[in-house]
């Protein structure tokens, strides 16, 4: 390596370890590369006018459509965690699959895959089931690493399963690399990688996931059943009145799914649209629960025209004919023209209410909060990517997993290994933003599908949630759990997790088409 290449690789270590350290991720990143560039300056192998081009990179960055879907997929989250909704969902499946071996556990797994596809959030889900569940667990009688593990590795199933912040984000960057891609190695191709392909290819590994989770838990309940016991129904149990409560529990979270995912799998809504969509679906549904049973027909009737609009973004054509107004049409605009009406009223009682409330305030500083934390580590990433490749660190790169033994499977292997071990130590934000634009590039160029990889690679941070010793998730449930549960029991519960995950990684390396076949 020339002098250049080694800075950039000292720049990378030091900002690596600096992050581990607990400094701010955003001033790390951009202070060391300052810090370095400033030296390599001073010694000639900087140019200090790369700076220049420093506001033209950041503007497109933040000013981008898809990053939009962000705050938007943050504030539909928080609104529900903060609605309540998941503690009526947890209770009532709790209650239904208790009779079963495993059956806590395994509704625990099934309500974190519902939060998942209509939250996306791992903080929020991990918190929400660890006050309500684990007491539960525990007291039912269940093994405290197992009971613990399983609400900690449900709350990351947000990561994979679509709609999902890090897809989003991770699907933002491997868009970049497939273009960075296509410039710096001659790709012949016009294809392009959206945020979209990314959400249908993780739908089936995600679901892939979640039974992997129930049936882990319930082999576990079966070889030893003192680890996961039944728990009998009271004497007393409507069994029709507590399928009815189980019911409209998980009717809200379905409605956001098919509302928001089906709009954005089907191509007829972005990805900001369908987050714009769900954002409103979560604001009416949290202000449903704020009126009394009596007095939701407008909101019902805001709900149904946003189902409406869900439909018509899918393509579903509404019309009864085609040649001319019938009498079945004349009503059928009559009463959309009331469901608007009513619906619009709806929407200005629901959000006078959650105003009223001071939950509109709460969810919308949350929201502030987490999407300024990633734009400002955007901001940092860019400064470092752009000191990093003036200092040759890309060309380093390329030619490092170039060199490695077996090829395009030798260095895709070593790029998996690294963000794997990085997962013990840093968050996915910063593995995606400061990994994931260094190494795609080469390996898309090599002829790696961008989706594929985009799927894989999320799966690969998923891990860093639950990995010792700086699992977000780990730390979240920790900070919620009874004072029997240590952390020993939260680091020895979550291997088996762990490995489903990665046994998951491998199925997807054999077998591609899990990725790939829904976008044939």
């Amino acid at each position: 390596m020339n002098p250049a290449e080694i800075l950039a690789a000292l720049m990378f270590v030091t900002a690596c370890a600096g992050l581990m350290a607990g400094y701010n991720v955003a001033f790390t990143l951009a202070g060391v590369s300052v810090v370095f560039a400033a030296i390599a300056s001073a010694l000639g192998l900087f140019d200090p006018s790369f700076f220049l081009s420093l506001p033209a990179r950041i503007y497109p960055l933040i000013t981008r459509e898809i990053l939009m879907a962000v705050p938007l997929f943050v504030f539909m989250g928080v609104m529900l965690e903060k609605s309540r909704i998941a503690e009526e969902l947890l209770q009532n499946m709790g209650d239904l699959f208790g009779p079963l071996r495993g059956g806590l556990g395994i509704s625990v797994i099934f309500v974190g895959a519902l939060l998942a596809a209509s939250t996306g959030i791992v903080g929020a889900t991990v918190v929400t089931m660890g006050l309500l569940s684990l007491p539960t667990m525990l007291k039912r009688g269940y093994d405290i690493p197992l009971a613990s593990a399983s609400i900690a590795a449900s709350g990351t199933l947000g990561q994979i399963i679509p709609p999902s912040i890090v897809l989003v984000i991770l699907g933002d960057q491997i868009g970049n690399a497939f273009q960075e891609a296509q410039r710096s190695y001659g790709l012949e191709t016009d294809a392009v990688v959206s945020v979209g392909d990314l959400f249908a290819g993780a739908l089936i590994p995600g679901l892939i996931l979640v039974g992997a989770y129930a049936l882990y838990i319930f082999i576990t309940a079966v070889l030893s059943p003192a680890k996961a016991p039944a728990q009998p129904w009271p004497d007393d149990t409507d069994a029709k009145e507590l399928l009815w409560r189980s019911f409209k529990a998980m009717v809200p979270p379905i409605f956001l799914i098919v509302a928001v995912l089906g709009s954005i799998l089907s191509g007829y809504a972005t990805p900001t649209r369908g987050a714009a969509l769900g954002a409103l679906g979560a604001m009416l549904l949290a202000a449903a629960r704020l009126v009394p049973e009596g007095r939701r027909w407008p909101l019902w009737a805001a709900i149904a025209l946003l189902a409406l609009v869900a439909l018509d973004m899918t393509g579903v054509d509404l019309r009864v004919s085609q040649t001319k107004w019938s009498t079945v049409e004349v009503l059928a605009g009559c009463l959309a023209a009331l469901l608007v009406i009513i619906g619009l009223f709806g929407t200005a009682i629901g959000s006078v209410r959650l105003l009223r409330n001071g939950q509109l305030a709460e969810v919308s500083r949350s929201t502030m909060h987490i999407t300024g934390m990633v734009f400002v580590i955007l901001i940092g990433a860019t400064v470092f990517s752009l000191v990093f490749r003036g200092l040759g660190g890309d060309e380093m790169v390329a030619d490092l997993m170039a060199a490695a033994p077996g090829g395009t499977w030798g260095a895709f292997t070593m790029v998996m290994i690294v963000m794997f071990i990085l997962g013990f130590f840093l968050d996915f934000i910063e593995i995606t933003f400061v990994v994931v634009p260094l190494v795609a590039p080469p390996l898309l160029a090599a002829g790696l599908d961008p989706v594929w990889l985009g799927v894989v690679m999320a799966l690969n941070l998923q891990t860093s949630f639950l990995t010792p010793p700086f699992g977000f998730a780990l730390f979240y449930l920790r900070g919620v759990s009874p004072p029997e549960v240590t952390t020993a029991h939260l680091y020895r519960g979550v291997i088996p997790f762990i490995g489903i995950q990665l046994a998951l990684i491998a199925l997807l390396i054999i077998f591609p088409g899990l990725v790939t076949g829904i976008l044939d």
